[in-house]
């Protein structure tokens, strides 16, 4: 595993890759860029990473990391720490160049045009602002296959988008792993897309960089369409494999899409399994069957938001939707096709502009918009229509907030505009189009296919629009040679209206060939003889089918859960809409009496009969008594059984003719009505005082709700604020605490070099605070004052130390009062001598908190002085009890000293003699020629000579003979002396 130390023995060879690359031109683009993003946690990632990265990659390192606008950033110092490429806080208008590394400065946003980096301030009216998505997506549209995008540790979903469109453009992707990653959200959010090709930790993503830096794929130029070369046939038959492979597996033809895209494709799943021949390719997707529905994911190039490129929705309001919403009735609907819709968001962005360009339209025209694409991934996740907070970053917050609904990790699309839109797969070559539209919109679906399938597909959109309807195409996109069938309405955003031709263009459809589900019929169960229980279970069903009264069992809501007998007497499906209610099923005579029973039953909890009813029966009248008891199930669930017992059958007559007996039936049939009556009045009163009572509780729960309802609101929106205040605390707490543990690392590196340092020096060192108290001591100067490991931290004075200083607390604490270094020589009682500084105790920040005592041993120099001293005076002894005058002269011949005969033989004094030459002495009594020439000799060859006479008249003594005798002294630092005796022989 590569280190800090091995990449010191790797050669450098940037230097060479930077002359061929020529990093000075703004427009090469033959080196890749690795944009990395990160937020929460992201320092370690980045740390890890760049610290197994070599310094010859040949690729340039953009670093984008989240950070408070406010904040003075660390970050290129800190990473400059962990790698020997050359680091440095990005500028505006700085040409990137390969082998080194690029770090976002804060309140910024970073992008790349044509080898540039671009600062623009950072924006102000959105929560949340995507850097890491900002700079991916420019570097997917700089650099293409030769992008890279690496997402490390962080919070909320940004880099998801600017990841998928790296993919899309042909680069590679990579996601910290969920075990290594600190915080999770946003890795996790780009593994979630299906877009990344490798999930590794920080170490292993800079090794597969290294592995892909050498690949041809990342070497190479992306070619253009004409300068395809021709395929080798070895290569042409691997080609035909992989199509086959493709088709019988997704049942998609990619034969004819553009071989430069597909190329790529191919290329790029072939550099995650290091192979380099295409034909190895396809033997293992032949191997392999899951590689080939990767590779057909990997085909379908999913790159979409919402509103992209806002001015082609602002002219669909101006030139589009006045024309096809003209003269439209309530009745006929407006119909819009979205083709390669991909996850939906510009299906929802047309939907939203129709609904806000008819919001004052009354009555509303009806919207239809028809949304289709080939992938099936991408069609249910339109469907379901959840998106990150990334991926609505471009939308207003108006809109936002009108046509969304926040959701557990995104937003989802309203209902209103969900029901709008009609999402199916489907492939537009192959299944037949969709007719009598108003407008069809086809963005950056053509670029991928070839001639022939553009040639194909424009007259099936021609075929599918009204006369006055409309197609839009890509920014990049052209008719191309039907402009008999299309007439270019705006330019700039390729929107074509219809034009009317003499015959209908000829349509060719290629049968799709969708992998088709097989469906497996369940087996029958085998044949078996019946047991007892079953005997029993049949049997009590015969018996209660014929015996048993019909009845029903209901719920609390009257809603019926079992019939029981024949209940057809009783009961009847109303007309309508299918039901299940017992009131709605009863017939009208017993509706009423049954209603009452039922509510009593409930109040009172209690079994209710009622004898005497009756019911119609053709041309009979049937008498029914009818019992309602209640129950429950498991003590939960509260059910009534309702049992029709017949009693009899009258006939009803068909003429009436007097009969005696006619007074007692009208009688009877007065006394039925009465009771009718009486039941009624009884049900009403029962139902008015439960609509009251009900009336009176929902009123009152209508108010608390309302009063809840506000309170939740503004809980809410409080709750809102709060979260995206802690969000952003949360940011900045995480990338402080990084920078504060890599400065905790820093601090305990640097106290124990300290630490070692002071066990490695032999000199007496003590550090003391501005207190006096003990901070750091070396183990010399534990003997001198007595210390031991436990005493840091105690005040000087509680401390007894061997120095014979008594004023030394005085001393440090005057010098930390002046900041002057004060030094001195002291002993210990042992009489050991030592030299003494105190030295005031700086900060980094020039602050004084405190003192140094340095203690330097000069016991051996002091006893070597005494001894220099000692014998000096020896010396000096001897030669003052020397009879003879004595001279010692320098090398210049002057004297450096003159012992007493000296002075009193020629009665001078030592300021007349001391320093002064030997030729100057008294009246010149010694400058003689050959006395100089005897002294020059023996200064040049260590000679000597004696007996040598002057006869001179001296001042005060006269006229005297002197003999001299000259040799030199030897001494310890070759210093050049001569010692000059004189001799008085005067007769």
């Amino acid at each position: 595993m590569p280190s800090k130390r091995s990449k010191k023995s790797q050669p450098n060879s940037s230097e060479g890759k930077v002359s061929v690359n020529n990093p000075q031109n703004p427009h090469d683009k033959s080196f890749p860029v690795v944009g990395i993003g990160a937020s929460a946690g992201g320092l370690d990632a980045f740390t890890q990473l760049l610290n197994h990265l070599p310094i010859d990659t040949g690729m340039a390192f953009v670093i984008i990391q989240h950070m408070p606008a406010d904040q003075i950033s660390a970050l290129s110092e800190i990473l400059a720490r962990s790698t020997q490429m050359p680091v440095q806080e990005a500028q505006d208008g700085m040409t990137i160049a390969p082998d080194q590394v690029y770090v976002i400065p804060p309140n910024a946003s970073l992008t790349i045009a044509q080898g540039v980096l671009k600062l623009t301030p950072r924006p102000t009216q959105k929560s949340v602002f995507m850097s890491v998505d900002a700079f991916l997506l420019s570097l997917a549209e700089e650099r293409g296959n030769k992008a890279i995008a690496v997402i490390l540790s962080g919070a909320d979903s940004d880099g998801t988008r600017g990841l998928e469109a790296v993919k899309a453009a042909g680069g590679i992707t990579f996601a910290q792993c969920r075990e290594t990653a600190q915080v999770e959200s946003m890795p996790n959010t780009a593994i979630a897309t299906g877009e990344v090709d490798f999930e590794l930790p920080p170490e292993q993503i800079a090794q597969k960089l290294v592995e892909i830096s050498h690949c041809s794929y990342l070497a190479d130029e992306m070619p253009v369409e004409s300068q395809v070369s021709p395929v080798a046939p070895d290569a042409q038959q691997a080609l035909t494999v992989i199509f086959n492979l493709l088709k019988r597996t997704s049942g998609v033809d990619f034969t004819h899409y553009k071989q430069t895209t597909l190329s790529r494709r191919f290329q790029r799943r072939m550099v995650l399994y290091k192979l380099e021949r295409l034909e190895d390719y396809a033997g293992y997707l032949q191997s392999n069957p899951a590689e080939v529905m990767a590779l057909y994911q990997d085909c379908l190039i999913h790159v979409t938001s919402f509103f992209r490129d806002a001015d082609s929705f602002e002219m669909l309001k101006t030139l589009v939707f006045p024309v096809i919403t003209k003269d439209k009735s309530p009745g006929t609907p407006l119909r819009v096709w979205v083709a390669g819709c991909s996850t939906g968001e510009e299906a929802y962005s047309i939907a939203i502009c129709l609904l806000e360009f008819l919001a004052d339209q009354v009555p509303r025209v009806p919207i239809q918009i028809y949304a289709t694409d080939i992938s099936e991934s991408a069609i249910e996740h339109a469907r379901n229509g959840i998106y990150s907070p990334s991926q609505v970053a471009d939308v207003s917050p108006g809109r936002l907030h009108q046509f969304f609904v926040k959701v557990e990790g995104g937003y989802q699309i309203s209902r209103s505009v969900r029901e709008l839109c009609v999402f199916a797969r489907q492939n537009l070559v192959g299944d037949p189009p969709f007719s009598r539209l108003d407008l069809i919109t086809c963005r950056n679906v053509l670029i991928y296919l070839g001639n022939a399938l553009q040639k194909k597909l424009l007259p099936v959109f021609h075929y599918g629009l009204r006369p006055s309807g409309f197609l839009m195409l890509g920014t990049s996109e052209t008719v191309g040679d039907f402009i008999d069938l299309f007439t270019l309405r705006d330019k700039k955003n390729k929107i074509y209206s219809k034009k009317a031709t003499s015959t209908r263009p000829a349509i060719e459809l290629t049968s799709s060939s969708y992998a088709s589900k097989i469906i497996n019929p369940q087996p029958l169960a085998p044949d078996h003889f019946p047991n007892d229980l079953e005997l029993q279970r049949e049997a009590d069903r015969i018996v209660l089918h014929q015996y048993a009264p019909a009845g029903v069992v209901i719920n609390q809501d009257l809603e019926i859960l079992q019939f029981r007998g024949q209940t057809s007497p009783y009961l009847e499906p109303a007309p309508g809409r299918a039901s299940l209610n017992l009131l709605r099923m009863t017939k009208d005579p017993l509706r009423r009496e049954l209603q009452s029973m039922i509510h009593q039953a409930k109040q009172q909890n209690l079994p209710m009969k009622r004898d005497g009813l009756q019911v119609r029966n053709g041309d009979r009248f049937r008498q029914v008594t009818i019992r309602v008891t209640p129950f429950r199930v498991r003590d939960t669930q509260e059910c009534f059984l309702v049992l029709f017992e017949d009693a009899s059958i009258v006939e009803v007559p068909v003429v009436e003719s007097p009969s005696p007996n006619r007074k007692t039936r009208e009688a009877q049939e007065i006394a039925r009505l009465k009771q009718e009556l009486a039941t009624s009045r009884e049900h009403l009163q029962s139902i008015i005082e439960e609509q009251q009572a009900t009336n009176q509780d929902l009123r009152a729960a209508n108010e608390e709700i309302l009063s809840s309802n506000e309170e939740l609101q503004s809980a809410n929106e409080e709750l809102e604020t709060a979260k995206e205040e802690i969000q952003a605390t949360n940011e900045e707490l995480n990338t402080v605490n990084d920078e504060l543990r890599r400065r905790t690392q820093e601090a305990t590196q640097v106290s124990n070099d300290l630490q070692n340092l002071l066990n490695s020096i032999h000199i007496p060192i003590l550090m003391l605070g501005a207190d006096l108290q003990i901070r750091q001591f070396t183990p010399v100067m534990e003997g001198i004052f007595n210390l031991i490991s436990t005493d840091i931290g105690r005040p000087l004075s509680d401390i007894t130390n061997k120095l014979n200083v008594p004023n030394l607390e005085q001393q440090i604490l005057e010098v930390i009062r002046t900041l002057n270094l004060r030094t001195q020589e002291i002993q210990d009682r042992d009489g050991h001598w030592y030299h003494l500084r105190i030295r005031p105790y700086r900060t980094i920040d020039n602050k004084i908190d405190g003192a140094v005592l340095v203690l330097i041993d000069i016991d051996d120099l002091k006893r070597s002085n005494a001894q220099l001293m000692e014998a000096r005076d020896y010396a000096d002894a001897i030669v003052e009890t020397v009879w003879e005058p004595l001279l010692v002269l320098n090398g210049s011949f002057r004297v450096i000293t003159a012992n007493q005969p000296f002075y009193d033989k020629f009665q001078v004094s030592p300021l007349q003699t001391e320093q002064y030459s030997i030729f100057e002495l008294g009246n010149g009594q010694w400058n003689i020629p050959q006395l100089r020439s005897q002294l020059e000799g023996i200064v040049a060859s260590n000679a000597q000579f004696q007996d040598f006479e002057v006869e001179h008249e001296f001042e005060q003594i006269g006229r005297k003979v002197m003999q001299l005798k000259a040799r030199k002294v030897p001494t310890s630092d070759n210093t050049q002396m001569i010692l000059l005796a004189i001799d008085d022989i005067t007769a």
